[in-house]
């Protein structure tokens, strides 16, 4: 019978019995080891559960943030200029086998002064912390920000003796800006900033990176409706001026500059709102050069602040 093994003077060819053979899948000891069980959906990259969790992960972050969680701020500039301000901080992490340099042994050298925990964790678990942001080895640990209330910044502008200055912001989103804007209006002399509870960006730890620790300094007021607390200001005598790239006067005509003021500086986007615009008593443009549109809200509001303070050291208001 053809094939039959059992057949006088039959041979059977290696290879060709039916059934599992030594092959790519191997046997036994020589076989290949399996991947383990299949993955769920939302841990699978590029699956769209995989997306769908991850956009979940980013507005729970927002949350926490929104609730008043503690912030990281990263990076050994940012870290060693938090610390050199005083910036409250709770612990500073310092990633192993880093490389070690001026900077980290004077953060470490000032966390130790003040009293703030010195924690090493692995590169992984700082790179977690800190959403992946660029620590270079360094993570600084603050609580959450201790807004002002709008009312409180004229009270230490009085105490001042000079003509209020305050800096107020309308749908800037961007926590860099808002840092830019902090540390410009720290530069030229202003009593406080401004920020409204919706749609704007709030005191994150990428904020505190770029006020360079001046945030700790200034206070920064949040208004639950921003319209409403210009027309309060306005109340108690201050001028307000929004930035507007159509605006009714330019830089060169700020007679208000040595009034009590409100600088209102919009988004770069659409810039001021309908009913804060309608709150402002003049709306101030820059000139620029033909070509350029428009200029970053930070750069802007540090132009017209710069402004602002020039003209009261010539009138000796400063």
């Amino acid at each position: 019978m053809a094939g039959n093994s059992r057949r006088k003077g039959a041979m059977r060819k290696a290879g060709s019995k039916k059934g599992a053979v030594v092959g790519s899948g191997g046997q036994r000891r020589r076989a290949l080891e399996g991947k383990g069980p299949t993955p769920k959906a939302e841990q699978r990259p590029g699956h769209p559960a995989q997306r769908r969790a991850a956009v979940v992960a980013k507005r729970q972050q927002r949350a926490d943030r929104q609730a008043g969680g503690p912030e990281l701020v990263a990076g050994r500039n940012p870290v060693v200029e938090c610390l050199r301000a005083d910036v409250p901080a709770t612990a500073l992490y310092v990633a192993l086998g880093i490389d070690v340099d001026e900077r980290v042994n004077e953060a470490v050298q000032m966390a130790a002064d003040r009293g703030i925990s010195v924690l090493d964790v692995s590169r992984p678990e700082l790179d977690k912390l800190t959403g992946g942001a660029m620590h270079q080895g360094l993570g600084l640990q603050v609580p959450p920000f201790s807004y002002a209330d709008p009312e409180d910044l004229l009270d230490l502008a009085a105490a001042t003796g000079e003509p209020p200055l305050l800096v107020a912001l309308d749908g800037v989103t961007d926590p860099r800006n808002l840092g830019a804007v902090i540390r410009s209006a720290a530069a030229f002399g202003a009593n406080g900033v401004v920020v409204p509870q919706r749609r704007s960006a709030s005191m994150t730890a990428v904020a505190w990176r770029t006020s360079a620790g001046t945030a700790a300094k200034l206070p920064v007021a949040m208004a639950t409706n921003l319209t409403r607390t210009l027309r309060a200001y306005a109340q108690e005598g201050l001028m307000i001026v929004g930035l507007d790239a159509d605006g009714s006067i330019d830089i060169d005509g700020l007679e208000l500059a040595t009034s009590p003021l409100v600088v209102v500086v919009g988004s770069e986007g659409r810039g001021l709102s309908r009913l804060v615009r309608e709150s402002c008593d003049e709306t101030v443009s820059i000139p620029m050069a033909a070509g350029v549109e428009s200029l970053n809200a930070s750069v802007a509001a540090g132009v017209v602040l710069a402004e602002v303070a020039r003209r009261r050291r010539a009138a000796g208001r400063i």
